[in-house]
């Protein structure tokens, strides 16, 4: 079940969570990848959007305003950091999630997954 700490403007969900809210609402969910393109290559959720963290302030336009964005990295604290930046820019936090275990438990348990620059 989505969380979301004291002051953080986005909820923290893991990475079966993040799946099954994909799941049940694919047309309103965009996965968005934070990291560098050197891991994004090794292995990344199927469909994601690559936007290096590095990148992202100036292409938040790239992004859907009215839809959910799961931010994901390897370890939460990119996506986290990600999650901060949408708000900042106006993005409604009530759409924003962290998904904080990260691309390896996302390929770990099996979800969809894609290599190299395929989306």
């Amino acid at each position: 079940m989505p969380r979301r700490d004291p002051g953080e403007p986005y909820y923290r969900v893991d990475s079966r969570e993040a799946y099954q809210i994909r799941q049940k609402d694919p047309q309103n969910t965009v996965v968005v990848d934070v990291r560098r393109d050197d891991e994004w290559v090794t292995g990344h959720v199927t469909g994601a959007i690559h936007i290096p963290i590095d990148d992202l302030p100036g292409q938040m336009d790239q992004l859907p305003q009215d839809k959910k964005l799961l931010f994901i990295c390897a370890a939460g604290v990119r996506s986290g950091l990600a999650c901060e930046i949408a708000a900042s820019m106006g993005f409604d936090t009530e759409n924003l999630y962290n998904i904080e275990d990260g691309t390896p438990k996302w390929i770990a348990n099996r979800l969809p997954t894609s290599r190299g620059n395929n989306p």
